[in-house]
């Protein structure tokens, strides 16, 4: 037997040894790491627990059966709602274009679309005022010529929400139509398919995954959103005042209960844990 036969020999049986043995979780890991990733952990989770201990449960259905929970609850599912279906209006067109794009024009799209990511809520909510607001760049000339104004209105939730949530759907898109490429769709051209019917019948389908990950993902952060909420739209009952608002109100003092504040954000916790087993389930995990 040579060499060549020996190394190769060799390396099919460590291969096959590899997959038959069972993996050990944590076998290459230091063990002084786990406790700060054990701290780490800790201080992701205990606060949650402390919420869960802190909350009355035989008074938890009441407090979530409120009138005031109950009207906050409504508007914040309708305006995440209707914030998630404008981010997919505008987002796969944006995401698609990015993908799309050379590398320099993608990277200064991409930089644009994530800046509400590390933008401060607060900051979103200023700047949504300067541009739609009475004197701002764009709202002045609504209220002048159509007499249409925006901040302080259910409306103006929906594009608060939008604004912080949108990258987080075109992120997943793009990501999405990055790893299809663009072979079928070049194919389906070749066939004498036309763009709409391209875009329909291939991309639609091949992204379909990421599309639906990401809208999860942006409905999740339009319903949590607060900052650009409470500068933008206010707090006001009924119309702006949504889960988030509902449950930093109560805590100062005014509007719902601490109860329903408490309840209010066990139901949002609740949300979130489905969300990521949504999320879970659709990844596949190749196997070794």
């Amino acid at each position: 037997m040579t060499v060549t036969e020996t190394v190769t020999v060799t390396s099919t049986e460590t291969v096959a040894a590899i997959k038959r043995s069972p993996i050990r979780t944590g076998a290459a890991i230091p063990r002084l790491l786990y406790i700060p990733a054990v701290v780490g952990l800790a201080l992701l989770i205990l606060p949650i627990v402390g919420l869960f201990l802190r909350a009355d449960w035989p008074r938890v259905p009441a407090a979530i059966m409120s009138v005031e929970a109950q009207s906050a609850l409504g508007l914040s599912l309708q305006t995440a709602l209707s914030s998630t279906v404008l981010c997919i209006i505008v987002g796969v067109p944006l995401a698609l274009l990015i993908a799309r794009s050379g590398s320099r024009v993608a990277g200064l799209l991409r930089a644009l679309t994530t800046l509400p990511l590390v933008m401060p809520p607060l900051v979103g909510g200023i700047a949504l005022l300067y541009l739609l607001g009475r004197n701002g760049l764009v709202g002045s000339g609504l209220e002048l010529a159509f007499g249409i104004r925006i901040p302080f209105t259910t409306a103006a939730v929906v594009i608060a929400q939008s604004f912080v949530a949108l990258p987080f759907l075109v992120i997943s898109v793009e990501g999405a139509l990055r790893t299809a490429g663009t072979r079928f769709e070049t194919v389906a051209a070749t066939l004498g398919a036309g763009r709409w019917m391209v875009f329909r019948r291939v991309t639609l389908p091949l992204i379909m995954p990421g599309l639906l990950a990401g809208t999860v993902l942006c409905f999740a952060r339009a319903l949590g959103e607060f900052g650009a909420t409470a500068l933008f739209a206010g707090n006001a009952a009924g119309i702006t005042r949504t889960m988030p608002l509902a449950i930093y109100t109560a805590f100062n003092g005014a509007g719902v209960s601490q109860d329903s504040a408490i309840a209010l954000s066990l139901l949002l916790i609740v949300v979130s844990i489905v969300i990521l087993f949504l999320l879970r389930s659709w990844r596949t995990t190749p196997e070794l």
